[in-house]
């Protein structure tokens, strides 16, 4: 496992290999935030909740690693730590003498098996003064500070081990004066900065015990009423369509209408068309009225096979569209087509038509009720987790690192990124410019304040679970792992799977959270 320690104002970059106390497996997210990897950002796919995971490690990977075990030094290192805004604690390391010297006689060695002096024969010992000269002493200096960073740096950090985040730990001191307090005083002291796993703070303390949420639930997901809308759907398909001749529009009635809309003004100069309410050819079912503006199906009804009729309508302040709520609109509609049912009657010959396997109509009413109750108890469970988790977000105060905003940002943007490539084949112009540096940031800033709520979220929940000792089975662990390597595997898609194995367990963590929550809390469902 490899830690990335970046100097930040300037110099090389180091990279140590290292073994944490603790290890997590990372996001399945690119770790560098400019650019994305769509074939390697990629949540488990036979998850679905409303929690996002969100997972610590300790270590970054890099193409550029330098294997280091952690060995022992001749002197103790004076290690300060200093707690900084924003999750982050830096450390100011004092290196001694002894130690530099350790680390420059080691370099000696390396430089005098690698390097061919004029003179000696190859594993001939050299001088140490001619071996210096012919090397040059700013890189002996320089190979010397490496090798005391890449020495000192796991021991530095070994308290921080458990804690630190990835990719989160940089070397703030310029590499530049590193060099130049070496060669003065043969020692060296740099600090480092790194983040770390925030701490969450309850406000009150062990307010999750005590939720009292009210969940507004749509009347529309009432079993009764959705069971009964589906076996009429289910009826009307074994129907055939007669078309109208000596009538106009009644309810039950299926019409092809061409509609126009315009805003209504005093003055005509001001009057607009409303292009979204415009249709040619819109197929209306007329028991399906409710889903148009209020005041449609009463104003056609009675209409004719090429009749046409203009009547004024007001967009409802509870419109979807907010550009059109309270809006005054003339609509003038145009009766094309006009169609009546021809139904069968509904008893129990139709039952094996309408739902294979049922030969009773009675067995129909009941399969589809416990469906629709299936998914009802599904719909409620989804909206008052949704309730939870924007109260947990209120109840807790963490002070987010900037790293662990961006590693989560990422991974949203990444899963938006595949989501647009599954529903739209995008070139590679069109890729490279959403998986852009620049794309990236405008997703980051944009977003920002969705992005640490589920942070507060996912890390609130991660808290309840190990507050409350809260366990899941390991037959699900390895149910889901399977179902999710399978279907990377379906997809043809890349994947790790310590890494899935690591999300799945966070996503089964917030699955127990939530229903350890919801037969806590007191829940009100309203029904609108």
């Amino acid at each position: 496992m490899e830690l990335c320690i970046t100097a930040i104002n300037g110099g090389s970059t180091v990279v140590l290999n290292l073994t944490p106390l603790r290890s997590s497996p990372s996001l399945l997210l690119p770790k560098n935030p400019n650019s994305l990897q769509l074939h390697t950002s990629r949540k488990p796919p036979s998850l679905s909740r409303q929690f996002h995971s969100l997972q610590f490690a300790v270590s970054a990977s890099s193409s550029t690693a330098v294997t280091s075990e952690t060995d022992q030094l001749p002197a103790d290192l004076t290690v300060t730590e200093t707690q900084q805004p924003n999750s982050r604690v830096k450390l100011s390391i004092q290196v001694p003498p002894e130690v530099c010297d350790d680390c420059y006689k080691k370099v000696i060695v390396e430089f005098m098996k690698q390097a061919k002096v004029p003179g000696f024969r190859p594993g001939k010992r050299v001088p140490e003064s001619i071996l210096v000269s012919y090397v040059g002493k700013k890189s002996v200096d320089k190979a010397t500070i490496e090798s005391i960073l890449k020495r000192t740096l796991p021991h530095a950090m070994s308290s921080m081990t458990a804690t630190a985040l990835t990719d989160s730990v940089s070397i703030l001191t310029k590499f530049s004066e590193m060099e130049q307090a070496y060669s003065s005083r043969n020692s060296l002291r740099y600090d480092v900065i790194v983040d770390v796993a925030p701490e969450v703070k309850w406000i009150p303390e062990n307010g999750y015990k005590n939720l009292k949420v009210a969940v507004e639930i749509d009347s529309d997901i009432e079993a009764q009423k959705v069971s009964e809308r589906e076996l009429r759907r289910r009826h009307k398909a074994l129907g055939a369509l007669r078309i109208v001749t000596d009538r106009g529009l009644q309810v039950g009635d299926l019409v092809v209408l061409d509609i126009s809309a315009t805003t209504i003004d005093q003055d005509k100069s001001n009057v607009q068309s409303i292009p979204s309410a415009e249709s040619k050819g819109y197929h209306f079912d007329t028991e399906d009225g409710d889903k148009l503006i209020p005041g449609f199906l009463d104003s056609i009804i009675g209409i004719q096979r090429g009749e046409t009729k203009s009547f004024p309508l007001v967009f409802p302040e509870s419109w979807a569209q907010e550009s059109l709520r309270g809006i005054h609109a003339q609509f003038n509609v145009e009766c094309k087509e006009l169609f009546y049912r021809d139904l069968p009657e509904l008893d129990d010959s139709l039952a094996p038509k309408l739902l294979p396997g049922c030969t009773t109509l009675e067995q129909v009413k009941e399969a589809l009720l416990q469906r629709c109750q299936e998914a009802e108890q599904t719909a409620r469970e989804q909206a008052a987790d949704n309730v939870i988790l924007d109260q947990l977000c209120k109840m807790v105060e963490v002070d987010i690192p900037q790293s662990l905003f961006e590693e989560q940002g990422r991974q949203l943007y990444g899963a938006k990124l595949l989501e647009i490539q599954g529903n739209v084949k995008l070139n590679e112009e069109q890729l490279a410019t959403l998986s852009s540096k620049k794309a990236v940031e405008e997703y980051l800033l944009y977003q920002k304040e969705n992005i640490m709520n589920m942070i507060k979220q996912s890390l609130a929940v991660g808290d309840i679970f190990k507050r409350e000792n809260l366990q899941f089975s390991t037959d699900d662990l390895v149910k889901e792992v399977e179902n999710s390597i399978a279907e990377f595997k379906r997809q043809k898609q890349d994947y790790d799977e310590e890494r899935v194995k690591g999300q799945v367990q966070e996503i089964l963590e917030g699955a127990k959270v939530l229903e350890w929550l919801r037969e806590h809390a007191e829940i009100q469902f309203i029904t609108r």
